[in-house]
């Protein structure tokens, strides 16, 4: 069997967007899994794929994983975020979670479960922006 997931966008803007991303796991978990494509999420706009993810916001409800991590899609994977239990950060004030745009890679987000069994569960609601994007 296989985790039951799912990707919902909850607000569509010309260069801002909101993904919730939910899991409910049969302990199987899920390893660098793309949750938000960049250059999907562009060709839906009909914009340019932008150069980098600006992350703004999280809001999450983790149970049951030890962890759930965040990473921007590179060669050597850049950290994003780690998750657990239930919490919202807010990085605007610090102009947003810029993806660093190292060497290799999408610049995608992926994400990676840690620790979970049959039960667990997640709900993430991902709040960013584009760098560079044009019409």
């Amino acid at each position: 069997m296989a985790d039951t997931v799912d990707t919902v966008t909850m607000f569509q803007g010309k260069y801002k967007y909101a993904v919730r991303l939910t899991n409910i796991s049969d302990g199987t978990g899920e390893s660098a899994v793309v949750k938000v494509d960049k250059s999907a999420i562009a060709a839906t706009l009909g914009i340019t794929e932008p150069s980098k993810i600006v992350v703004e916001e999280l809001y999450w409800n983790i149970q049951g994983f030890n962890s759930v991590r965040l990473h921007f899609d590179h060669t050597t994977d850049d950290e994003l975020d780690v998750l657990c239990n239930s919490g919202y950060r807010d990085y605007k004030p610090f102009g947003g979670l810029v993806d660093p745009g190292s060497t290799g890679g999408t610049g995608d987000i992926i994400l990676t479960t840690n620790g979970g069994f049959s039960g667990s569960t997640y709900s993430i609601l991902i709040v960013f922006s584009f760098s560079n994007a044009t019409v």
